[in-house]
């Protein structure tokens, strides 16, 4: 920049020739704002890039008190095609019937029920945290008896109950099946599960959960992965967020949040506030795995010791070839007789060649070393507990 005669500051280069100097104010004004927009836009763009490597607290913690609470409940389903329950003597759901139709003045002998358009079923919902009575929330209808399907039943009136055996919310209605079952004489072809259906909106909410949030001094945040570092880090933010030490982590699961003034009146608004915090979450090194399925999922932060792996390939077949030994013909005295001949291959793979992992190598490079020994998953799962037994990761490992 240059003082220009008039006492402006005007670029070194850039300004055409013979500008007035209400002109060249204006265009140096217009510099300066094209410069102030290029730096927003790259402040942005950095902030962007650190908070989509963050996560939100509401996103990483539950408020402890707000919670869902768990409702069950036994019905009966009517109107199935023939494909309810087996109505035996002494049978639950012919009980069930019996006792319902008593109560609306029909009384029926044991005898007397063959119905096959009845199941006997188990009512499971979810009452959502602050959920208001006339309220309605979706509920799992799930066989409990010999049925081969709800499809086309409906939900006779049935109570959802509670921890504490307090009814909660009333369900009824027309079942939603997702599967179905068809069969003939000697084929049978099943899609889904035609046991279980759902209702969307089919329960009412007949009675609160009382919780009052106003008159709390104090929240406790619970970490859903329980972590040292990360609950520092949500009381750090939360702290600098409000301007005080009203945040405290008092272990790895819990942060202790104490209400400011300013929010006295309204701790929605403070719960809202400190959700929207970005917070980057911390987890130990740990290796899953599922050896039923194969599965391996390898955090980022495991990290290997020196050490030298290799892997051999043995294969063994085995196989029967049955010959029959038959007398020549016209014999008198031979007989015929079946016998075993066995052949046995063993085969060893020779090109396998010890693989070294390096200490501290990265994710990238023990996946990288490990597939140089062109092994498959279960090979790598037994290289992988043979690793840790040597005591070369410096990880947890963990056998669902």
């Amino acid at each position: 920049m240059m003082t220009t005669g008039n006492g402006n500051f005007a670029p070194r280069h850039g300004l055409p020739p013979g500008l007035s100097g209400a002109a060249r104010r204006a265009l140096v004004n217009v510099t300066k704002n094209i410069t102030a927009a290029l730096l927003g836009v790259a402040f942005l763009a950095a902030f962007a890039t650190t908070a989509f490597a963050s996560s939100r607290i509401k996103d990483i913690v539950t408020i402890q008190g707000v919670r869902e609470n768990m409702l069950v409940g036994y019905g009966l389903v009517v109107g199935l095609d023939g494909t309810g329950d087996t109505l035996k003597e002494g049978q639950f759901t012919q009980q069930s019937l019996q006792a319902m139709l008593n109560r609306m003045g029909i009384k029926p002998t044991a005898s007397g029920i063959t119905s096959k358009n009845v199941a006997a079923v188990m009512v499971t919902a979810v009452l959502p945290p602050f959920a208001g009575q006339g309220s309605r929330i979706d509920v799992t209808v799930s066989a409990l008896g010999d049925s081969k399907s709800l499809l086309g039943g409906t939900l006779l009136v049935t109570p959802l109950l509670g921890a504490d055996g307090e009814i909660y919310a009333v369900s009824q209605g027309q079942l939603a099946v997702g599967g179905f079952t068809a069969s003939g004489s000697s084929t049978t072809v099943t899609k889904g599960v035609p046991t279980s259906a759902r209702i969307a909106n089919g329960a009412i909410i007949e009675r609160e959960i009382t919780f009052d949030m106003t008159k709390m001094t104090s929240f406790n945040l619970s970490l859903r992965n329980p972590d040292f570092t990360t609950a520092r880090r949500i009381s750090q933010a939360i702290n600098a967020f409000l301007g005080s030490n009203s945040a405290k982590a008092s272990n790895l699961t819990t942060v202790v949040l104490k209400v400011p003034a300013d929010y006295k009146d309204n701790v929605v608004n403070l719960l809202t506030d400190i959700e929207q915090l970005r917070v980057e979450p911390d987890q130990l090194a740990r290796v899953i795995i599922d050896e039923q399925s194969g599965v391996i999922v390898i955090g980022k932060d495991v990290r290997i010791s020196t050490v030298a792996i290799a892997q051999g390939n043995l294969t063994i077949r085995v196989t029967e070839t049955p010959q029959v030994s038959q007398p020549g013909p016209f014999s008198q005295t031979g007989t015929t007789t079946t016998v075993n001949r066995t052949t046995i291959n063993v085969q060893e793979d020779s090109d396998k060649r010890l693989t070294v992992l390096n200490e501290g190598v990265s994710l990238q490079e023990m996946v990288d070393g490990l597939n140089a020994l062109g092994i498959g998953p279960r090979d790598m799962i037994t290289i992988l507990q043979a690793i840790k037994a040597a005591g070369a990761m410096q990880s947890d490992l963990e056998v669902l």
